[in-house]
């Protein structure tokens, strides 16, 4: 049809009245889009003169072609800023790094050659995701490792980043808690508080030593490094931080966490501030982040099917750890967030 006026409308309506077709023109080649898009901005009127009416449409709007261009080429934009995207393919190599809340202690069996400090267990979320997708694992999570354990090594153990190669496919790290002293704090007041309660004294109980602002500057810049390390190590790896597990509830204590109100409000703070330093390393790096905090909100300590033991915990367990649901939900999670 010729010269026939209609209405164009989008969802926003940035699309109005202005359109006119043309006699029928045949389509020209191919054409660099980023080139195309900036000519458009710039020379709008050019450009309905020249594409569009070789396309066979002219308009009689001066910006409605580049509106209609833009809508047009978004989705093309969009994929070439993406990249190529990765898969995990069955054998593809996967690294888990971090501390107990990765390593899974008192979750038997351990790892017959592990390190019997590590209490790195076969059944920690690392271990079902490699299960769920097949993949090729090699597992450096340990308990009370530090920042410094991943990046630099820990006594006998080599740096937890050691184990990443160009081949490595995948890399999960849960840590950045024992820098601030998050779990080992939370056990020195559970310990006093109960000796307390006991009428015993609370000598035999660690002294809290609480974290200062200079420690989670330090966390920082160590998490930042953590995913740089990665990013030279395995340039292709899916990086995805996986933060703490829940532990106490938003507000309050129970039974199982004989916490004085203000110790458990500052347990909280340091869960935060954790949790924060975490979201913004995986935000700088490019990285996935998994909240397993948010996911396991509803099944803390105190909750009705709590995902985390207490304290003291059940026989065999670790006080203030996941237990077997809580690693099963995470391992679940990333499943599901992971591409396939």
């Amino acid at each position: 049809m010729r010269n026939t006026v209609f209405a164009l409308s989008s969802m926003d309506g940035i699309l109005e009245s202005g359109v006119e077709w043309g006699p029928s023109r045949p389509a020209t080649g191919p054409f660099d889009t980023p080139l195309f898009i900036g000519w458009l901005v710039r020379f709008p009127r050019l450009w309905n003169q020249i594409f569009f009416w070789q396309h066979g449409v002219v308009f009689t709007h001066p910006v409605l072609p580049m509106r209609i261009a833009l809508l047009v080429l978004l989705p093309l934009l969009l994929s070439a800023c993406a990249g190529p995207q990765a898969v995990l393919s069955p054998g593809a190599s996967y690294v888990a790094m971090g501390s107990s809340f990765a390593a899974g202690p008192g979750l038997t069996p351990y790892l017959a050659d592990a390190p019997a400090r590590c209490t790195r267990s076969t059944r920690n979320y690392a271990h079902q995701l490699a299960d769920k997708r097949a993949l090729a694992l090699v597992d450096v999570t340990c308990s009370g490792a530090t920042t410094g354990a991943v990046l630099d090594g820990w006594n006998e153990l080599p740096a937890q980043v050691a184990a990443i190669g160009p081949d490595t496919k995948l890399v999960t790290v849960t840590i950045g808690g024992n820098d601030v002293g998050y779990i080992g704090n939370m056990m020195s007041v559970s310990c006093r508080s109960v000796a307390r309660a006991a009428g015993q004294p609370d000598d035999r109980c660690r002294m809290p030593a609480w974290p200062d602002e200079a420690g989670f500057q330090r966390l920082a810049a160590s998490l930042n490094r953590i995913a740089a390390q990665v990013r030279e190590r395995a340039p292709e790896a899916i990086l995805v931080f996986v933060d703490y597990v829940a532990v106490l509830p938003p507000s309050g204590t129970c039974a199982t966490t004989p916490l004085a109100v203000d110790d458990a409000d500052r347990l909280r703070e340091i869960d935060r501030r954790v949790r924060d330093l975490t979201a913004a390393a995986a935000k700088q790096a490019g990285a996935l982040l998994l909240k397993a905090s948010d996911l396991t909100r509803d099944h803390s300590v105190c909750g009705s099917e709590p995902w985390m033991n207490g304290y003291p915990a059940p026989a065999g367990m670790a006080p203030y750890h996941p237990n077997l649901a809580g690693m099963t939900a995470v391992a679940g999670a990333l499943d599901r967030l992971l591409p396939r």
